[in-house]
């Protein structure tokens, strides 16, 4: 009689607990029909280079119908693929294949606002009493023709749209194009909850919930509070936005939705083993806000707030400051920290423009990242050491940088094709003549087949040091103790259980030297990094790492 594995059918539902989640903006990975933009086909065809990376799940930006004035962050019919990236056949099969290589997905949801195109917002202009009428939020005019209140849009001026119809405005906080949905509106949610269902149906394994704090808005339309010029952090919007001269009290991060992410965890829970992550997109209250979502168990398993998007320098100071004040907004919490993603500047560009050695930054930099206290995103690319594009002026697709150029370029320098193949046209990402977005020479010097192999690339490091992360538990799901920074030598403990492992970088670019904390600590290898020992003091080169065990 053959033995059956206690385990055999066993479900961890804490998977997503320090996993390791590689998003994908499925425009730019891989496009497999040759018309210049990428498709979920592309998408299947390239998920063995993430496996070997060892990632633990694909987040994928929206491929839902739309008209793209957002690219796919305008969704015009939730439950369909826009032909553009192919089919929901094609999505079942790279749901399969990703599947056979143990790779997880996880799907960008936009909950709180559509494309104008949608059949919803389409009926609800239509009048004032349609079945949908109250799907989105209207308001009057004051008497004097002006918006209701002085809500602004991110994308620039009023957040308020005057539509003939009806006669009335209707909420955005973003393009115009996107009309925000009134979760006011139990109707509203249930359908929302609907949408939830038939993707998890379709066997994704979880979400990335977009701008989760926009939700709800104040039923009574308050106006904003000025916020103190002292105060004004540009992590939200590029600092051209009046966007930051408000306090955001009334028209996002309502206490009012933490009830609807109680219903939406419910639904998750009919699943075996889902996770959802939430984008907080709040530079004053970020942190707090993600205390909340993730408290009780009840809400989101974990969230992401934009203290290591902004562009403020990287310091060890600043490291541990984000993991106390994230320990003490959210302590019953988990964080997923990013470096970089489809709507920020290459972080090797935001923090590394002085910087000599570029190879080894970006090595100590995924380093750094994937020892932080919580899961961890990687976006397309980053594995490869791009910078950010220069795109031309004629060349931008983002409206975004298109409303504040110069002084803010827009976000199409993080989004240009992959690059995979440096000796054929369009650096393996593409058969067309031309792609959505150029790609930068720059970048094709960098393709994957220039690196894979060479043990000094940083592809190579990226795959080494997720190896090591697995081999130590520790770093993925341990507990994190800071050490008192030396200089510019950031110093932290990540343990679990028996295991304490020492994490030690020199973030900067001179040779120093560092004196170990107390203890019986054993050198641990396979990490990638270079070290030695004069005079009982550890040497590190510039960007330099190590790490050791406590025995």
């Amino acid at each position: 009689m053959t033995a059956v594995s206690e385990n055999v059918g066993v479900v961890d539902k804490d998977w997503w607990r320090g996993a390791v989640i590689y998003q994908i903006y499925p425009r730019s990975y891989q496009d497999s029909n040759g018309d210049g933009i990428g498709d979920l086909k592309g998408i299947s065809a390239r998920l063995p280079h993430i496996q070997a990376l060892g990632a633990d799940a694909i987040w994928i930006s929206p491929f839902f119908k739309s008209p793209m004035k957002d690219f796919g962050y305008d969704v015009s019919d939730y439950c369909d693929v826009d032909p553009m990236f192919g089919s929901l056949s094609d999505f079942d099969g790279m749901i399969a294949e990703a599947h056979r290589l143990n790779v997880k997905v996880m799907i960008d949801l936009v909950m709180s606002h559509t494309s104008s195109q949608h059949d919803w917002f389409v009926e609800s202009r239509s009048s004032r009493d349609n079945a949908k009428a109250d799907w989105y939020v209207w308001a009057d005019a004051r008497p004097d023709g002006a918006p209701p209140n002085n809500w602004l849009s991110i994308f620039g001026g009023s957040a308020w749209q005057w539509d003939p119809t009806r006669m009335q405005y209707y909420l955005h906080n973003f393009l115009t194009s996107q009309p925000d949905l009134n979760l006011h509106n139990p109707e509203v949610q249930d359908r929302l909850l609907e949408v939830v269902r038939f993707w998890l149906k379709r066997g994704v394994d979880g979400f990335r919930l977009d701008t989760i704090n926009f939700y709800f808005h104040d039923q009574q339309l308050r106006d904003n509070p000025a916020l103190a010029p002292e105060r004004r952090n540009a992590a939200t919007a590029p600092a051209v936005n009046p966007y930051n001269f408000q306090e955001h009290i009334y028209d996002k991060n309502r206490p009012e939705n933490l009830e609807f992410l109680k219903r939406f965890r419910a639904v998750l829970e009919e699943f075996p083993a889902i996770a959802a992550v939430g984008e907080v997109g709040d530079s004053q209250r970020g942190l707090e806000i993600v205390g909340e979502y993730t408290s009780g168990g009840d809400k989101m398993q974990m969230c992401y707030a934009f203290e290591f998007l902004a562009p403020d320098a990287l310091t060890p100071e600043r490291v541990i400051e984000t993991q106390k004040a994230f320990s003490q907004a959210a302590p019953e919490g988990w964080a997923c920290w990013a470096f970089s993603n489809h709507d920020v500047v290459r972080h090797l560009s935001r923090w590394g423009l002085d910087v000599v050695d570029r190879d080894a930054h970006a090595k100590q930099l995924a380093a750094i990242l994937l020892t932080q206290r919580g899961s961890v995103c990687i976006y397309q690319g980053e594995e490869l050491g791009l910078t950010e594009a220069d795109i031309a002026f004629e060349d931008l697709q983002d409206p975004y940088g298109i409303e504040f150029w110069p002084e803010f370029k827009g976000r199409d320098g993080c989004r240009t094709p992959m690059v995979w193949d440096s000796r054929t046209a369009q650096a393996g990402f593409s058969t067309s003549e031309k792609t959505w977005l150029p790609i930068p020479v720059e970048h094709v010097i960098r393709a994957v087949d220039t690196q894979e192999g060479d043990a000094h690339s940083v592809l190579e490091q990226y795959r080494r040091f997720l190896a090591f992360r697995r081999e130590h538990p520790a770093l993925a799901k341990g507990a994190m103790e800071t050490e008192p920074v030396q200089g510019s030598a950031l110093l932290y403990r990540r343990i679990l259980g028996n295991e304490t492992v020492l994490c030690v970088f020199n973030m900067s670019q001179a040779d120093v030297a560092i004196a170990l904390p107390d203890g019986n600590w054993q050198a641990l290898d396979g990490h990638g990094f270079d070290s030695h020992f004069e005079n009982n003091e550890l040497k590190l080169p510039a960007w330099g790492a190590y790490f050791a065990r406590l025995a």
